[in-house]
């Protein structure tokens, strides 16, 4: 009996080192790719504890051992641009601009360590590891929470979404300071982590919204309206992953924008190749 106590006990000492893997981070250049482990991460000479007041995953305050990710992308200029992916499929379009920047808003990667994982989210599943893209002062740059990454497994540096997507384009004949124009900057921001419009974007998790038909077509703007910002008030789907977008992420003025860019790439729809 004692031994079977003993081993119970060590079984539940065990657990938590047993119950998280140490993972790698590739970060990926036309030119190369670089893997970082887990263990390489945590005793790199800048980490160091953090605290974040108000961490979109947890929606509390939380304190990470992290890097200034900055530190991590030698050679990357303000004028690229980081696709963040994560093992679900989410790809987070970020300008390297406020990444790459000495002052404003810093942006940290944030390590999970297996010995201590991360708490649950909210749906109880995983923690937001192994590698999460966390900011500080983030109100400085107007990092939006699309920008807030988690489940990163991958971070690449590439072209601009103009330059790998011209699908998304409006028409070039439009005015900088046009409605359209915003919106489709406001959806590279708040939509396409998510999806794809004309078949183009890299997100795997919801669907295209030009292919075959545009929100617009088939929503009065009322429901559609409704829908951004509470999927669940139309359609209760407890497997439904998009959030609800609030007017202190996306006000009425910016949600105009956006939805005049989806009317307007209504019109100019592109069959899938």
């Amino acid at each position: 009996m004692r031994f079977i106590l003993s081993l119970a006990v060590l079984i539940l000492t065990l657990a938590p080192q047993c119950s998280l893997k140490a993972a790698q981070l590739k970060i990926e250049r036309e030119d190369q790719v670089n893997i970082w482990q887990t263990s390489q991460l945590l005793s790199h000479p800048q980490i160091q504890t953090i605290k974040i007041d108000e961490d979109v995953a947890y929606k509390r305050a939380m304190s990470y051992r992290a890097i200034p990710l900055a530190a991590l992308l030698e050679g990357v200029t303000p004028q690229d641009h980081l696709q963040a992916v994560a093992t679900d499929g989410f790809a987070a379009e970020i300008p390297a601009a406020p990444v790459m920047q000495p002052k404003g808003s810093k942006a940290w990667l944030a390590i999970e360590d297996p010995a201590h994982p991360w708490p649950p989210l909210s749906n109880g599943t995983q923690s937001a590891g192994p590698f999460y893209l966390v900011w500080t002062d983030p109100q400085a740059d107007g990092i939006g929470r699309e920008e807030w990454p988690y489940a990163m497994s991958i971070l690449r540096v590439l072209a601009s979404v103009s330059e790998r997507f011209p699908a998304l384009l409006p028409d070039p004949k439009l005015a900088a300071d046009n409605p359209v124009n915003k919106g489709f900057a406001l959806f590279q921001k708040n939509c396409l982590a998510c999806h794809r419009l004309n078949a183009a974007g890299d997100s795997q998790l919801g669907p295209d919204l030009n292919l075959p038909h545009s929100p617009t077509e088939y929503f009065s703007e009322g429901y559609l309206r409704q829908y951004i910002r509470d999927p669940q008030s139309l359609r209760e789907w407890p497997q439904g992953k998009m959030p609800s977008i609030p007017k202190e992420v996306l006000p009425d003025t910016e949600l105009d924008q956006v939805i005049a860019y989806l009317e307007h790439m209504a019109a100019r729809r592109k069959a899938k190749e």
